[in-house]
């Protein structure tokens, strides 16, 4: 009997996990994960974070890389690579049997450098030929400073995890990035069919955002707006659905298939439940279809295999979705600024957690140190 993550499968979505910690590469956890049907691996600072400062499992590495005069950045990045090449190598069977399009890992550029298109540039570079790896992808936020250098790494056939997707013009930014990208590394003289891309689009924290705004208007005009909550996050991932068909669907990209070109896959990221007044599967149920992909977090993932209900539902009322951003737009909410302010606060965010990844893998270093040098 197949489980969910198979099922999905079967409709062309693959099921990524949204975590990391080197005590699951240890202990089998992960590879448990890949026997279910896992084909993927995301990771960000703040997994990261909570991986590093919230366990013993790199102790003894940081203690040794420390003790080896490494600087507080390459024990951060010694780390890191270690832990992606280690799930790469696990998800290397699923690569290679699915040709490349799946079995992905992920590590993101430094979020300090989301406006600087140079500097993402260099370190995705830098950090893709040091996980020497065809199975990894670098992960660079949709700013519009990272978006050029998507264009760049993809014509230099650098694999790219494009984040912080919220809003869909942004996406259709993302994507031309991506085929023009494609069409320099065609006239390079590149192969086109060893290059892989993911767009990651944003979901739940879509709802959260403009379910605050939904309260915050019907508690200053006393109306009652929550026939529309919950609505906006699923509603704007299938019309950015409807894009990719169409963007993928032109003459241009075509002949870029032609010469060995894979779609660049849309990836519903930020899908574990925010509210508990909705469904823990909301933003895995309603969003399955072909060339796509959910990275889950623990609680989800273990929810989508307990109780998920799988059917190809992506492309199902899409009428409905825009009537839905519609209404929304007539009650008063700008779908626009939301993303907008969606994506600064993510960059925010991921900035904030790799400070205090920094500051506690300095401060822990410190402590080891200490403790090794009193037993001498």
């Amino acid at each position: 009997m197949t489980n969910t993550i198979q099922q999905a499968n079967a409709h062309g979505q693959s099921i990524w996990y949204d975590n990391i910690r080197r005590g699951m590469i240890d202990s089998g956890e992960l590879q448990n994960l890949i026997d279910q049907g896992v084909t993927g691996l995301t990771a960000n600072p703040t997994i990261f974070e909570k991986a590093i400062s919230g366990s013993a499992d790199y102790d003894a590495a940081l203690l040794k890389l420390a003790g080896a005069g490494k600087s507080l950045n390459e024990v951060y990045e010694d780390l890191v690579i270690s832990d992606i090449q280690s799930a790469a190598d696990l998800l290397r069977p699923a690569y290679d049997r699915s040709d490349g399009v799946d079995g992905y890992a992920s590590l993101e550029v430094n979020p300090h450098l989301a406006s600087d298109t140079s500097g993402t540039v260099a370190e995705a570079r830098r950090f893709f030929q040091a996980l020497h790896r065809p199975n990894v992808l670098i992960k660079v936020p949709a700013t519009p400073e990272g978006i050029p250098a998507i264009r760049q790494l993809i014509g230099e056939g650098i694999n790219v995890n494009v984040t912080l997707i919220f809003g869909l013009d942004t996406y259709q930014q993302v994507q031309e990035a991506y085929i023009s990208g494609l069409e320099q590394l065609a006239q390079r003289g590149g192969d086109l069919s060893q290059v892989a891309s993911v767009a990651s689009f944003f979901v739940s924290r879509v709802d959260t955002a403009v379910d605050h705004e939904l309260s915050r208007l019907a508690g200053n005009g006393s109306r009652d707006l929550s026939d529309l909550m919950g609505r906006a996050a699923v509603a704007n991932a299938k019309l950015a659905y409807r894009s990719f068909q169409e963007t993928f669907g032109t003459q241009r990209f075509a002949a870029l298939k032609l010469k060995g070109a894979r779609v660049q896959r849309p990836l519903w990221a930020s899908t574990g439940t925010k509210n508990p007044a909705y469904s823990d599967v909301l933003y895995v149920d309603t969003l399955i279809g072909p060339n796509t992909v959910n990275t889950m977090p623990d609680a989800t993932l273990e929810a989508f295999l307990d109780h998920g209900q799988v059917s190809a539902t992506v492309t199902q009322g899409v009428a409905e979705a825009q009537q839905a951003i519609r209404s929304l737009e007539s009650a008063g909410v700008s779908l626009s600024a939301v993303t907008s302010k969606l994506l600064a606060d993510g960059v925010k965010a991921f900035a904030d957690s790799f400070d205090q990844l920094m500051g506690n893998i300095g401060g822990k270093r410190s402590v080891l140190l200490s403790a090794a040098n009193s037993l001498r």
